[in-house]
């Protein structure tokens, strides 16, 4: 499970402490897909790949369990969070309400300087390789991300705190795995300008509306993924 996490801990900032280095890795690891959804985490494999002890090693995981990255089960221990079909349409249906009123609210707070900024992330975006060869939309997190800085560009701390915060990584895992499927990471793009054109022009209703439009569109990608994944389970081998 754990293979291409098998190499020392890179050198750290002096202010790092080694159960954050640990915690921003497995982090990475599982947003990413390294580790897959459902994997369970053995803390005496995860030592030994670190070369650290159990204490900062638990301090880490304890901090996973409150990003809903990790999920305690009982007689069995920390599992990689894997949400049912019905758990990620709740989910994205939270993000749809929410981050639809934090358009609205960017479209009459954000400032000029700040748009510009956010055209900045877009046109990073665009030269990423992956992107360019439509095989996925990977944003690096934070000031990188494209969400989360309309979120931030809404001015509602607990706005802010409820998506920039717990759920956070969570989203950002469920983004990262559905944006690969074929022909979504250049739709989502477009839709990104045409949200942030919206925002530019100073027309809450429409970012609202054209956010909501996004994340639904997203949250349809994902039905037929499990329609998909359905049919294929429910198809003899060797039939089409």
């Amino acid at each position: 499970m754990l293979d291409q996490l098998e190499h020392p801990l890179p050198a750290q900032d002096d202010s790092e402490t080694l159960s954050e280095n640990v915690f921003r890795r497995i982090q990475a690891a599982i947003v990413k897909g390294e580790i897959a959804p459902g994997s369970k985490i053995s803390e005496p494999e995860l030592a030994r790949t670190y070369g650290i002890s159990r204490g900062p090693l638990r301090e880490a995981i304890h901090r996973l369990e409150g990003q809903r990255l990790l999920v305690r089960v009982p007689h069995v221990g920390a599992r990689v969070v894997s949400l049912s079909h019905a758990e990620l349409i709740e989910l994205y249906e939270i993000r749809e309400s929410l981050e639809g009123m934090a358009c609205r609210l960017a479209a009459q707070r954000m400032t000029t300087e700040e748009i510009d900024e956010l055209r900045r992330v877009l046109d990073t975006h665009e030269r990423d390789a992956a992107f360019q060869a439509g095989v996925g939309y990977y944003q690096q997190e934070g000031d990188f991300d494209f969400h989360y800085r309309i979120i931030q560009g809404a001015g509602n701390r607990t706005l802010t705190q409820m998506l920039c915060g717990e759920l956070y990584q969570l989203v950002r895992m469920y983004r990262i795995q559905f944006s690969a499927t074929p022909n979504r990471p250049h739709q989502a793009f477009a839709e990104h300008h045409r949200i942030l054109d919206a925002i530019a022009d100073r027309d809450g209703e429409l970012a609202e509306l054209l956010m909501r439009r996004h994340i639904g569109a997203s949250k349809r990608n994902i039905a037929r993924h499990y329609q998909d994944s359905a049919h294929q389970t429910a198809t003899p081998r060797g039939e089409s």
